[in-house]
């Protein structure tokens, strides 16, 4: 029995896109290098802000990474005036979040965003305590692909690996949940393409949030 969920958050809960891309291309301005389009931040993103940088910086002409310790503070204080730029939640979210809810299934976030950042954006777009554990980059928690984040989670929650469902759409999150022994979901509406999720074996991929309770939950 499914006893809890743990999203993922950018490309998952929520499309950052835009609060992703503006932030970078900022940073980016700031040396006097060239901007990012979306299509390539959907794939320097996905395993902490630091990685996301040293991707950024190298496509866009810092092949050495000369910038690279100056960029990181840069992006911290420009993300936290932008994290919330144009933010919203992909459709049908709301209405799985609330079915998961009505069946008594805890819900958690885990990502690698730095932690403010990630209650901002959840508490932003959903409330304050409307998810039972919020969970973002901080001191002493490995970031995904570790499973330290969803080993806290579980052990919050007193549940098995075997009663959780992890969802994400990346490959940083398919080897987090199958890495942490937990069923877990690729999202094709976010960040990655099917073929990169499938390429780890998850145990579904699906397409629209109302799938969980068609293909799995039924």
């Amino acid at each position: 029995m499914i006893r809890c969920c743990i999203f993922d958050l950018d490309g998952t809960l929520l499309n950052t896109l835009k609060a992703l891309t503006r932030t970078t291309n900022l940073v980016l301005e700031h040396f006097g290098y060239r901007p990012a389009d979306e299509a390539h931040v959907k794939l320097f993103v996905g395993d902490g802000y630091r990685n996301q940088m040293k991707r950024a910086l190298s496509y866009s002409g810092d092949e050495k990474l000369e910038h690279y310790e100056e960029s990181l503070p840069l992006y911290t204080e420009i993300f936290a005036k932008n994290c919330m730029y144009e933010v919203k939640p992909y459709e049908g979210i709301r209405e799985l979040l609330e079915g998961l809810k009505s069946r008594g299934i805890r819900i958690a976030v885990l990502s690698n965003k730095p932690h403010a950042r990630t209650v901002e954006n959840i508490e932003t777009v959903f409330g304050k305590g409307y998810f039972d554990c919020v969970l973002g980059e901080q001191p002493g928690i490995p970031k995904k692909p570790d499973p330290a984040g969803v080993r806290r989670i579980l052990g919050q929650f007193g549940v098995k690996p075997e009663e959780c469902l992890y969802f994400g759409d990346t490959n940083t999150d398919m080897r987090t949940g199958l890495g942490a022994g937990l069923m877990t979901v690729g999202v094709t509406w976010g960040f990655r393409d099917r073929t990169e999720l499938e390429s780890f074996h998850p145990q579904y991929v699906i397409s629209h949030p109302e799938e969980v309770f068609e293909k799995i939950l039924v």
